[in-house]
């Protein structure tokens, strides 16, 4: 629509010039010295018209023949370039598809002409890792840094990321600590750094970044509270209790700065309180045991902490009883909950009663720790074959 306008607007003055020569060509006089030139004014207007034209023609001219090196080396490069490219997108391909070896030679043959250089050498990097060649892997990781010194955190991520695969844990971690401290709003970062945690039992670690986990919800909630009970437990279970300082406080003050740190939900797992309970008892912190464990009981029917129950000895072994008891109304033949039973008269020198209950739940099923707590309690009621015959029930049950 512009090209016919200005057409149009070309033509009309054309027009308008042609009948204003027609009425009146006017007149051009040049003169120097003894000599003139005249011609009418509309031939002196035509000349000047294509003069300028031969003129600017004649500069673009020699200035296109002056530029022409410039132009066939333009040239050269984009082919170059294209070529580069074509290439590079043919290395990705196959490293996508699993051609480790073509992939690193196609991506490292076209990068000195390649645009994108840091894409190349950190592509490389993968393809070589994937062939088990780490030395390969780090001279493109150094020349992929030198390529874009300003793409170094995503260089040094990369590297992290390939040591990892690689399984240099240690070399790894150091990298993702740093980079930790230089973006700690990163997820990627924090997710490695989880990763490598858990590969070298650095639970200590962990614990410290599940805060940040939580607030930058890095994983699903469902995989973070697995990730949360996991060190926790692990936790729980590198205190050694120290058998010949029981009462160590410092041991206990740990499990108690543990179970602290607990969140709502970690303090109902079962999981959770079977540990930190059997640390409790190690420990002869019996009543805090016992109040733990009775009130998950009370919420939901766990065997592993009912069996539990039965090795507290709290400073009420009594009200102890009498809860266990209250439990038989809805589980009055259950094997473990019998086993407990039992325990807890012989805690409370109920004998008869104990005898009872721990023949009950043999009875309803056979297993090798409610037969050993059987032949103990013969050997206390002096009752020595009944006892042996009962040990050697539970060693059968064991092998």
């Amino acid at each position: 629509m512009k090209q016919l306008f200005g057409f149009l607007v070309v033509i009309f003055l054309a027009v308008s010039a042609g009948l204003l020569a027609h009425d009146d060509s006017g007149y051009v006089l040049f003169g120097r010295g003894f000599n003139t030139i005249e011609m009418s004014l509309t031939l002196f207007l035509v000349l000047l018209i294509l003069s300028y034209v031969f003129g600017y023609v004649l500069l673009r001219f020699a200035f296109r023949t002056w530029s022409m090196p410039e132009q066939i080396k333009h040239w050269r490069h984009n082919q170059q370039a294209k070529k580069a490219r074509e290439v590079s997108l043919k290395g990705l391909i196959n490293l996508s598809q699993g051609q480790w070896k073509k992939a690193e030679r196609q991506l490292t043959r076209s990068v000195k002409n390649s645009d994108m250089p840091l894409l190349n050498y950190l592509s490389a990097a993968k393809a070589a890792q994937k062939q088990n060649a780490p030395d390969r892997r780090d001279h493109y990781l150094s020349l992929a840094h030198k390529s874009m010194p300003g793409a170094d955190f995503s260089v040094k991520l990369t590297k992290a990321e390939l040591q990892f695969a690689h399984g240099q844990n240690e070399q790894a971690l150091a990298t993702l600590v740093h980079l930790h401290s230089l973006s700690p709003k990163h997820t990627h970062i924090m997710v490695l750094l989880t990763r490598i945690y858990q590969d070298v039992k650095s639970w200590n670690d962990l614990k410290k970044l599940l805060p940040q986990l939580h607030k930058y919800k890095v994983f699903s909630e469902k995989e973070l509270a697995k990730i949360e009970k996991e060190t926790y437990i692990q936790l729980l279970q590198l205190i050694n209790i120290n058998e010949k300082q029981i009462h160590s406080e410092n041991d206990f003050e740990k499990i108690q700065s543990l179970w602290h740190d607990l969140s709502r939900e970690l303090k109902k797992d079962a999981d959770i309180i079977a540990i930190y309970c059997n640390k409790l008892i190690q420990l002869k912190q019996n009543d805090e045991a016992e109040n733990i464990l009775r009130t998950a009981i009370k919420k939901e029917w766990n065997a592993d902490l009912v069996k539990l129950y039965g090795l507290v000895k709290s400073s009420q072994l009594e009200k102890q009883l009498l809860f266990a008891e209250s439990l038989s109304r809805e589980h009055d033949n259950n094997p473990i909950l019998l086993l407990t039973l039992g325990r807890l008269c012989m805690y409370n020198d109920l004998w008869g009663k104990a005898r009872a209950y721990l023949e009950a739940s043999v009875g309803n099923k056979e297993l090798a720790e409610t037969y050993k707590e059987l032949g103990l309690l013969m050997e206390y009621l002096n009752e020595p074959k009944q006892a042996a015959e009962y040990f050697k029930k539970g060693l059968f049950l064991t092998k």
